[in-house]
C-alpha cells in the first residue's frame, strides 16, 4: 500500500500515547478511530484531546476549528468495529509482549489483507510483534515521541521481513502528519534514540554507584559544560526512573546499584514525589553551575558516540538520521555524530580503550 492510498485509521490505545497520536492524525485530515478496552479509558482520551484542541485552537496552532478536527474522530470499545474497513492500524497499547501479539493475531483476522499495522513501540521487537500474523511484510514500527502533539520525531523501524512498501508507506504518512520520520533499518534493542540515550542515563549511574561522582556534580557538567537541556538524572526522574529499569532487564542489561536501589524504595521521579531529587519535601533538581566542575563528561559522551557508531556499522541508521533523532527526539543540541566531529575520533577512542584497560567491562568495547 502507498501512502497516498491510506485515508482511514485506527489507533489502538487511548492513553497518553494513544490518544496523543489520535490527535495529530486527525489534525492532518484522517478520518480516525479511537479505540481501548473500556470506555471509561475512550472516554477519558477524548476528553483529553477535546481539552489539547480547544488550546491549540485559541492559540491559533491549528488551521481548522477544534470542533472540525474533532468531527474526524470516532471512538469505540469494539475491535472489528475499529478496524474493520482500515487502511492503516496504529497499535498504541502497553508494552507486554504477549498483549502486544495477542493483539496482532486478532489484526490478521480482522483487518482488510493490505492494511499496514504499526506499532507505537519504544523497546519491544518488531520482529517478534510481527510473528503474530500470517504476512509480517505488512507490520513495521512507528515510534512516536511522548507527547506527540508536540514533539517532531517518529522513528519508523523495519522487523526482520517488513518490506520496503510498507516501511515507505509508513515514512510517508508520517510525513503527511507534518512530523519528522527517520528509519530504523534493523530490529535493534532501543532503536536509534534510546540506544544513544542509554549511556546518558547509565554511565552517570555507574560513576555514582561507583563513588566516582554525585548526582548534582553530572547533572551539573551535562548541562552547563556540554549543553544539554537536563542532565542525565534530572531526565531520569522526568521519565520514571522504573522505566528505563525495566527496558534494560527485559534486555538483559545490567542496571547499576543506583538505579536498583531506587526501583526497590519505589522513589522513581517526579510521579512518586521522590527520585534522585526530592520534589515533595525539597525543591526537585538543587544542582549549581558550578558543581559540575571535575566531573568526566567524555566518558558518558564517548559512550554515546560508540553506541552511534554501532548503529552506523550495522546499517542500522546513517550518521543524518541518528543526529536528526537525537536532536528532535531527546532535545540534545547536536547529535553524536556531529559531537564526535568537534571532540576528535581519535581522543574519543582513546578514551573508550582506557575505560575499557581499567574496568574489563564489555560497555566500552
Amino acid at each position: 500500500m502507498d501512502a497516498s492510498e491510506i485515508e482511514r485509521v485506527a489507533v489502538l490505545g487511548a492513553g497518553n500515547m494513544g490518544h496523543g497520536i489520535t490527535e495529530v492524525v486527525a489534525i492532518a485530515g484522517y478520518d480516525v478511530t479511537m479505540r481501548d478496552v473500556e470506555q471509561e479509558f475512550v472516554d477519558s482520551g477524548y476528553e483529553d484531546i477535546e481539552w489539547s484542541l480547544d488550546k491549540l485552537d485559541e492559540k491559533d496552532r491549528i488551521d481548522e476549528s477544534a470542533d472540525e478536527v474533532l468531527d474526524r474522530i470516532d471512538t469505540t470499545t469494539d475491535l472489528e468495529t475499529a478496524v474493520g474497513d482500515v487502511d492503516l492500524v496504529i497499535e498504541a497499547a502497553p508494552e507486554r509482549m504477549a498483549l502486544k501479539q495477542e493483539i496482532y493475531g486478532e489484526l490478521d483476522d480482522l483487518t482488510p489483507d493490505e492494511a499496514i499495522l504499526a506499532s507505537n513501540t519504544s523497546s519491544l521487537s518488531i520482529t517478534e510483534i510481527a510473528t503474530a500474523v500470517e504476512d509480517p511484510e505488512r507490520v513495521v514500527g512507528t515510534h512516536f515521541f511522548n507527547p506527540p502533539v508536540k514533539m517532531d520525531l517518529v522513528e519508523v523501524i523495519y522487523g526482520e521481513r517488513t518490506s520496503d512498501e510498507t516501511a515507505d508507506a509508513a515514512h510517508d504518512f508520517v510525513e503527511s502528519l507534518d512530523k519528522t520520520p527517520i528509519y530504523v533499518r534493523k530490529d535493534v534493542q532501543g532503536f536509534v534514540v534510546n540506544s544513544v540515550l542509554g549511556p546518558f542515563m547509565v554511565e552517570p549511574a555507574w560513576m555514582v554507584s561507583n563513588g566516582e561522582a554525585t548526582i548534582q556534580e553530572a547533572d551539573a557538567a551535562m548541562v552547563h559544560q556540554r549543553g544539554y537541556p537536563m542532565g542525565p538524572f534530572e531526565l531520569g526522574d522526568l521519565t520514571g526512573i522504573d522505566i528505563g529499569y525495566s527496558v534494560r532487564e527485559e534486555a538483559g542489561i545490567e542496571n547499576p546499584p543506583l538505579i536498583e536501589e531506587k526501583v526497590e524504595a519505589e522513589e522513581l521521579g517526579r510521579k512518586t514525589g521522590k527520585g534522585y531529587y526530592d520534589y515533595e519535601e525539597g525543591d526537585g533538581p538543587d544542582y549549581e553551575q558550578d558543581d559540575g566542575e571535575g566531573f568526566d563528561t567524555l566518558r558518558v559522551e564517548a559512550q554515546m558516540v560508540n553506541e552511534a557508531a554501532k548503529l552506523i556499522g550495522n546499517d542500522v541508521a546513517t550518521a543524518e538520521a541518528i543526529d536528526t533523532g537525537m536532536r528532535l527526539g531527546a532535545g540534545f543540541p547536536e547529535g553524536p555524530c556531529r559531537r564526535a566531529d568537534d571532540i576528535g575520533l581519535d581522543r574519543i577512542l582513546e578514551k573508550l580503550e582506557a575505560l575499557h584497560d581499567e574496568t574489563g567491562e564489555e560497555r566500552f568495547a
